[in-house]
């Protein structure tokens, strides 16, 4: 596990945006702009690149998602320590789910990007084993981070998963815990943390948006339904 690393390479200025980005301002294909209110930045214009061919989507086929690949597809980098992440999932992304997601227009793709506090790092560790063991209990402990957030530190987060796995999933939250501390998932971390680097991920959460399998456009910050279902064109 490198986080240190990708702190380092964003530089001190980048630091700030990793807890959320303030003003917005999205460039389409059509070299459109749209711009709103919500604390979120973008950058990138499309260049047509595939899914599978761009940096946001490599090893895209391993990584927990709701939907299939072949529609649209949103790539969020998020770390579950982060409290604009946090915005993010109770505003944007049951939008996403029930009306892209839901219908079969859209895919959601989520990939860790442990770079805010440090409890965030072995959480998205967690994560990654238990989504080995089963999917729904990835879903499920995913969303207790998000609910629970100011109750986790560095000290308890792993006591505070065992003990949510065990009573709330069939995983066995000791066998993940124990993962975590052999850093058994520590390159798959490191998967994801490379694939936002190299797409450029300066901010959490960063979204990636793949219309019809191209790439379109990136946003950061506590982005908007309403932002991406324009630029997807739903």
């Amino acid at each position: 596990m490198r986080r240190r690393d990708v702190l380092r390479g964003a530089g001190l200025g980048s630091l700030a945006g990793l807890a959320g980005c303030t003003g917005l301002s999205v460039v389409t294909g059509g070299g459109d702009e749209t711009t709103g209110d919500e604390d979120a930045s973008s950058g990138g214009d499309s260049s047509d690149t595939a899914l599978r061919d761009h940096p946001a989507g490599a090893a895209i086929a391993d990584q927990p998602r709701n939907g299939d690949l072949d529609g649209h597809v949103i790539v969020v980098f998020e770390d579950p320590s982060c409290p604009t992440c946090k915005s993010f999932e109770e505003e944007t992304v049951p939008k996403i789910r029930s009306n892209l997601v839901d219908t079969g227009a859209a895919a959601l793709v989520v990939r860790g990007y442990p770079v805010v506090y440090p409890w965030g790092e072995p959480a998205t560790q967690a994560l990654e084993a238990t989504y080995d063991r089963d999917e729904d209990a990835f879903w499920a402990l995913f969303d207790h981070y998000f609910d629970e957030q100011s109750t986790f530190d560095s000290d308890n987060v792993l006591e505070r998963t065992e003990q949510f796995l065990d009573s709330e999933t069939s995983v066995d939250g000791a066998a993940v815990r124990e993962d975590v501390g052999n850093d058994a998932y520590a390159d798959a971390v490191q998967t994801d943390l490379d694939a936002g680097q190299n797409a450029g991920a300066t901010a959490t959460p960063t979204v990636f948006l793949f219309r019809d399998g191209d790439y379109l456009t990136e946003a950061s910050g506590n982005v908007s339904y309403d932002l991406i279902a324009t630029a997807l064109g739903e």
